[in-house]
């Protein structure tokens, strides 16, 4: 279920940052076109007051499994990153997925024909001049990330809670000799891929920054999970904003 949103404004008294909790922002409605003729439905959140430092370029869990943008971590990121970090934040709901924000064309692909989900989501971001993209996965869309990240241009990519059940040795592979760096949050009690499988399976990656999460579960729920996992995100892409605040508008001095 999600969480009623209640807009904060910088002219209120402080206030604990927290679970349904959206913090100002320029929230614009978008769609994205994919190369196959579909209509994806989306947001763009971006700094209120600055230009944004980095992108991040989300892509939800599983579907078919309930995953969509509005899945609680990118949901609460692109709530909270644009003003405590100054970070744009794309979300999209990739073929078939269904939101409150609308449902995109198409039917679930399988993870292979979100290959021109991918697509879309940086040719937009392309054509937006959206600085340093880099990709989020969760999930399912981490996945995608290790898939098809590669053929776009982009500053970095992270992981979380990746299950590792589409993405081939070959496709992982890949990530050893390019640029971008890769992070891969594992959490200690995950459903799919806890921190020992995760060591053996990323083995081949020497250059990932891995990181276990004690205590972390599949689906991060809770303040204290959405919090490691929103200033690990941002310790990486942007160290000038981490450690993140906990109120609103921050204590400064």
């Amino acid at each position: 279920m999600l969480e009623d949103r209640k807009p904060v404004s910088d002219n209120e008294a402080p206030v604990e940052i927290r679970a349904g909790v959206e913090l100002p922002a320029i929230r614009e409605e978008i769609e994205l076109h994919t190369n196959d003729g579909l209509t994806l439905v989306g947001e763009l959140a971006t700094p209120e007051q600055r230009a944004p430092v980095a992108t991040l370029v989300t892509l939800h869990p599983l579907p078919t499994a309930g995953g969509f943008m509005d899945s609680h971590i990118l949901r609460k990121a692109a709530a909270r990153l644009p003003a405590l970090a100054d970070l744009a934040v794309l979300r999209f709901n990739t073929r078939g997925t269904s939101s409150p924000r609308g449902t995109s064309d198409g039917e679930f692909g399988h993870g292979i024909e979100e290959r021109a989900d991918v697509a879309a989501a940086m040719s937009f971001v392309e054509q937006r001049h959206l600085p340093h993209p880099w990709l989020l996965g969760w999930s399912f869309g981490t996945e995608l990330v290790l898939k098809y990240g590669l053929e776009h241009r982009i500053d970095g990519a992270i992981l979380l809670s990746p299950p590792l059940h589409r993405t081939s040795e070959a496709e992982l592979h890949k990530w050893n000799d390019a640029a971008p760096p890769l992070v891969a949050l594992i959490p200690e009690h995950d459903d799919y891929l806890r921190p020992a499988e995760a060591a053996v399976r990323f083995a081949a990656l020497p250059k990932i920054r891995r990181i276990d999460v004690a205590g972390g579960r599949h689906l991060w729920v809770g303040e204290a999970q959405t919090r490691r996992v929103l200033d690990e995100i941002v310790a990486t892409v942007n160290p000038a904003a981490s450690p993140l605040p906990t109120t609103w508008p921050a204590a400064t001095g």
